[in-house]
């Protein structure tokens, strides 16, 4: 049986802070909710949408580490098989951009 995971309270503090700003952006915040609303709830996952915006949240340059750690641990719990298939689509754009012509 997979793992159940749930959000530390270190991630579930920086989900709070990034909640609280006013500053934060929406992908910042949607990534936050997600953490939050997985605190106590093994059962819970993180849905695509979410996934994604946290993805969005760890590329941005300008993210705070509050924002970071919150979509980190959003990330940390979806669901296998959308990990499988952002990883196999990372592969394939990078075998895409690496070609030699």
């Amino acid at each position: 049986m997979a793992k159940k995971r749930v959000t530390g309270k270190k991630a579930a503090s920086g989900a709070s802070k990034t909640l609280k700003s006013e500053s934060t952006g929406s992908k910042s915040k949607s990534a936050a909710g997600s953490t939050l609303s997985q605190r106590k709830a093994p059962k819970k996952q993180t849905s695509p949408k979410a996934a994604s915006a946290a993805s969005k949240t760890l590329k941005d340059k300008r993210t705070s580490n509050a924002s970071k750690t919150a979509a980190g641990s959003a990330l940390s719990q979806t669901p296998r098989r959308n990990a499988e298939r952002v990883h196999d689509n990372f592969v394939a754009s990078a075998c895409t951009f690496h070609k030699v012509a």
